[in-house]
């Protein structure tokens, strides 16, 4: 079974590759390199560079497929209040054109990458997949506006759908096969290693005041080996004519204090930060119910503890200093 992978140079993107490898799947990866890293990409993977923007490419590696994981996109909150018109370009325009062409060739098999930013502010705890979609910032927009043109797709072109919800994807392979950092990361756990290992003197954190126990943001944090290994998961269930979408979490929740203090107590190394003002788009607290997945796949997020996490994270950091 021939899968393209687009955006599989990428921090998810590569550890999805390497599991779809390990599975023995064929494999090909369409990145353009503008967020990834090509020397990240699985050798038993076939890469091209280009972009969904490029439909000549796209007619060319797409006839191929028996399935497309479409997790090319820019995913940072925070910048898509800032830069709307880049994220337009990027993870509507670019997915729009995908589809397209997936339509003309009669290419129906997709698992696309989504977000809980499609939520919202939470009206309960924890979130599941009957959660109203509400996005307080532009990236969550984009990727809730995908998820309705697919639904249609699959009303009107008999499309195969499932739409993955990740929470805060974050850790590196357990096995330290991949070991490439994150291009420009916007996220909070990178950040930190960035501050452990000396890339940066000092962080901000956006905000005390939340009404949690240390007054800073509480998210859900998913080790990228479990988000990838549910890929694989959804693409041994994906069935004939079908749109479902499923949470990728723990329903466990750390504060921003929790990451700081922990990759402290992992590294030995001090980490500097001042605290600002709140950041636009930033719930208090996100985290979800996977019993969604479980249910349908048996699937759990084995190596997303805390610890590991950060230490599969510093075990590629380290190597800086």
């Amino acid at each position: 079974m021939k899968i393209l992978v687009t955006g599989g140079a990428g921090y998810i993107g590569s550890h999805v590759v390497l599991e779809l490898c390990d599975e023995g799947y064929d494999v090909v990866v369409l990145d353009d390199l503008s967020l990834g890293n090509e020397s990240s990409v699985d050798k038993r993977a076939e890469f091209i560079k280009g972009s969904t923007l490029d439909k000549k490419i796209l007619k060319k590696v797409i006839p191929e497929a028996d399935a497309i994981i479409h997790l090319a996109a820019f995913k940072s909150a925070g910048e898509s209040m800032i830069n709307p018109n880049v994220y337009t370009q990027n993870n509507i325009l670019g997915t729009l054109q995908l589809i397209d062409v997936m339509s003309s060739y009669n290419k129906k098999n997709v698992i696309f990458s989504s977000t809980a930013a499609v939520y919202g502010h939470p009206q309960y705890f924890p979130l599941d997949e009957g959660h109203p979609t509400n996005p307080i910032n532009y990236y969550g927009f984009t990727k809730l506006m995908i998820e309705n043109t697919l639904s249609w797709y699959k009303d009107l072109k008999g499309f195969n759908v499932i739409a993955l919800r990740y929470f805060n994807a974050a850790g590196y392979d357990n096995k330290k096969r991949i070991l490439n950092l994150e291009n420009n990361p916007q996220n909070l756990i990178p950040i930190v290693m960035e501050c452990a290992s000396g890339i940066r003197n000092k962080m901000e954190i956006f905000g005390d005041d939340y009404n949690t126990p240390d007054g800073t943001c509480l998210r859900d944090y998913i080790h990228v080996t479990d988000l990838a290994k549910a890929h694989i998961a959804a693409l041994k269930k994906i069935n004939d004519n079908q749109f479902s979408y499923i949470n990728l979490g723990t329903g466990r929740t750390h504060s921003v204090y929790d990451v700081i203090n922990t990759t402290q107590t992992i590294t030995s190394r001090k980490i500097n930060f001042s605290v600002v003002s709140r950041r636009e788009g930033d719930p208090t607290s996100l985290y979800s119910s996977s019993a969604l997945a479980k249910k349908e796949w048996n699937w759990v997020a084995d190596s997303s503890n805390l610890e590991n996490i950060i230490k599969t994270t510093w075990n590629v950091y380290k190597t800086l200093i």
